[in-house]
């Protein structure tokens, strides 16, 4: 009888063990590495899905700087509680304008066509009027949604600084049909206006 019980507590010890080995090991991925997030709104359409599951890096940027085209999450500049998504279009010391419905970076034109439909138009916004240039201070990054008619971003915020970020989006695991790696385009900027 007590050899029995010994055997079911050594079971039940086994079991304990491993549930909180699991705990763990989610806590420090959870805290270090990758954190899930959900897409809220449609700012990132077509790229992004409102109620997409995705997976954010939390490690990439403590090796290297954040590249144009990262899609990242990042907290609100005007309410820390909430996370937004966008995309870096521009890098800290470069010049930023909105023309005719195009972006140019240090008066190239930004070709996006890998993300962006031909018939979206980046319409200025409050803070960044059409045709005016802005500068982006050094250690800060332009972003913006890819749905750029019904996105807030450093249009009407200013920059994000990288401490903002919670990490880059690499992954979308759901709805399925969406399951797959997210991939950084390869910019060709043309000079231009």
């Amino acid at each position: 009888m007590i050899d029995s019980l010994k055997s079911v507590f050594g079971v039940f010890w086994d079991f304990i063990e491993a549930i909180v080995f699991a705990l763990a090991i989610f806590v420090v991925v959870y805290l270090f590495l990758f954190q899930p997030n959900q897409v809220k709104g449609g700012s990132m359409y077509p790229t992004f899905k409102d109620g997409q599951f995705i997976f954010t890096d939390k490690v990439t940027y403590r090796f290297g700087p954040p590249k144009r085209g990262d899609v990242v999450v990042f907290r609100s500049p005007k309410n820390s509680e909430i996370d937004f998504i966008k995309r870096i279009i521009g890098l800290s010391g470069e010049t930023i304008k909105i023309s005719a419905g195009k972006v140019y970076v240090n008066g190239a034109l930004l070709d996006e066509s890998d993300y962006l439909g031909l018939d979206v138009n980046t319409g200025p916004e409050a803070a960044l009027g059409e045709n005016q240039e802005f500068v982006i201070p050094e250690g800060k990054y332009f972003v913006m949604g890819d749905n750029r008619e019904h996105s807030s971003d450093s249009r009407d915020f200013g920059p994000v600084v990288p401490s903002e970020f919670v990490g880059r989006v690499f992954f979308r695991y759901w709805p399925i049909s969406d399951f797959g790696k997210t991939e950084t385009p390869q910019y060709q900027i043309t000079q231009g206006s």
